[in-house]
């Protein structure tokens, strides 16, 4: 990239609201965070939440333990 060039992709949190089977950008960065593990989850590769809870899990455990905790799910 030169000095004329600019990066436009967004850095930092994004916040998203959680719809069933996609999610609304509400204010654009480039990852969010894990509610149960609390790592970064870059939003291309995001693929586990919860409408109910409006929260986003890295991965499919981290999913179902967040359920259980909070009775959504059998434990």
């Amino acid at each position: 990239m030169n000095k004329v060039e600019r990066d436009l992709r967004p850095e930092g949190p994004a916040e998203l609201e959680y719809l069933d089977g996609e999610y609304h950008v509400v204010k654009p960065g480039a990852y969010v965070v894990c509610a149960v593990t609390g790592v970064n989850i870059p939003l291309e590769v995001l693929r586990y939440w919860s409408v109910d809870l409006q929260e986003a899990y890295a991965t499919p455990a981290a999913a179902l333990k967040r359920l259980q905790e909070t009775g959504h799910t059998p434990a």
